[in-house]
């Protein structure tokens, strides 16, 4: 996998990637749509918002994962960049009090964003941790099943981020990432405006064939795109149009 040189990018993306994920780092077309309407356009559906609480209704990712995750009662489930916690509590309803969710995020704001929401919910089953994707503070082989929507992108070493989903994981344990990788390498144009179109990500966005193969190089070997498309909110930039797609990828070790 080829490596960042430039240190200004490097931080960058470190910054991007513990940033809360509220609406002031969010896409302008975004922050102006309607919070249900958007979740709905990923495939979330009204009971689904409507069944968290209200300060975790608001989604910042770009898919469902806990659509395509067919989760199962008692399994142990690990949210990387949880945020406020919509897709950790909805997996929580799917594993029962038998099961247990683990949402990491490396923005303290949004762990006690989370973790209130948890407390308004009564949520016994999920618990909320401050930390790195590509640091996991958890032991080897403890979770069935790790998803991430739209957070990975951030990561300046994706391969890392992987290998260490694939640390976690039991065998025959899967992951289900929903992101954002481009169609090709971003001309200069793009890349000089990132921070005024989409924040920093843009610096360390990876194409379709680089983000697969990070995830090949953390250690799995089955990959399947589950789905993929020009992410709509890109389509609404000119400078972006066509060169951004959302991804829907299962990895199982």
């Amino acid at each position: 996998m080829k490596r960042e040189s430039d240190s200004k990018k490097r931080v960058t993306a470190q910054e991007a990637e513990a940033r809360p994920r509220d609406d002031s780092s969010r896409p302008q077309g975004e922050r102006a749509g309607d919070p249900l309407a958007y979740a709905k356009s990923l495939g979330y559906s009204e009971r689904e918002v409507r069944s968290v609480p209200a300060g975790a209704a608001v989604t910042h990712g770009c898919g469902n994962p806990i659509a395509l995750a067919q989760l199962q009662e008692g399994q142990t489930v690990l949210d990387l960049g949880c945020g406020g916690g919509l897709d950790a509590f909805l997996a929580a309803l799917k594993v029962g009090p038998k099961g247990r969710v683990i949402g990491l995020d490396a923005a303290p704001e949004s762990i006690e964003k989370a973790r209130a929401n948890a407390q308004a919910g009564n949520y016994t089953n999920v618990k909320f941790r401050v930390g790195t994707i590509d640091k996991l503070p958890l032991p080897d082989k403890s979770v069935d099943v790790v998803i991430s929507n739209c957070v990975v992108n951030h990561a300046l070493d994706k391969a890392a981020v992987f290998r260490e989903a694939y640390r976690v994981l039991k065998p025959g344990g899967r992951m289900f990432v929903s992101d954002l990788v481009t169609t090709g390498k971003l001309p200069d144009e793009v890349l000089r405006n990132a921070d005024k179109l989409w924040s920093a990500w843009l610096a360390v966005a990876s194409d379709r064939c680089a983000y697969l193969n990070a995830i090949e190089a953390g250690g799995f070997r089955t990959i399947v795109v589950l789905a993929e498309g020009l992410f709509p909110l890109a389509e609404a930039n000119s400078l972006l149009r066509g060169r951004i797609i959302s991804i829907q990828v299962k990895g199982a070790k």
